[in-house]
């Protein structure tokens, strides 16, 4: 009969915010030998904390909002490039079927 482990409150706060910076639970919960059930379930726990009243706490900082703000410009601006990229590489296929000479 496998026994459970336990982790302690830290290691589970170190783990979510690991996996935020990351962007990536699987690949998270992989390099730390847990499921990414697991993780996943400790990232609700620590969402509900944060909005806790007893806390004190009633979200994300400042600079974690504005940490978020940013890599979601960043993560358009690269679509928007990766974008580009494909327009010019058809566009500039010199086949004759785009422009007329």
């Amino acid at each position: 009969m496998k026994t459970r482990r336990q982790y302690d409150e830290e290691f589970k706060k170190m783990a979510v915010e690991l996996a935020d910076a990351k962007g990536s639970i699987k690949n998270t919960a992989d390099e730390l030998g847990i499921t990414p059930q697991i993780l996943t379930r400790w990232r609700k726990e620590h969402s509900f904390a944060q909005t806790d009243n007893l806390s004190g706490r009633t979200g994300p900082s400042q600079e974690q909002q504005e940490i978020l703000r940013l890599r979601k410009e960043l993560k358009q601006a690269e679509l928007e490039r990766d974008i580009l990229k494909k327009a010019v590489g058809i566009f500039s296929r010199n086949d004759g079927t785009f422009f007329s000479s």
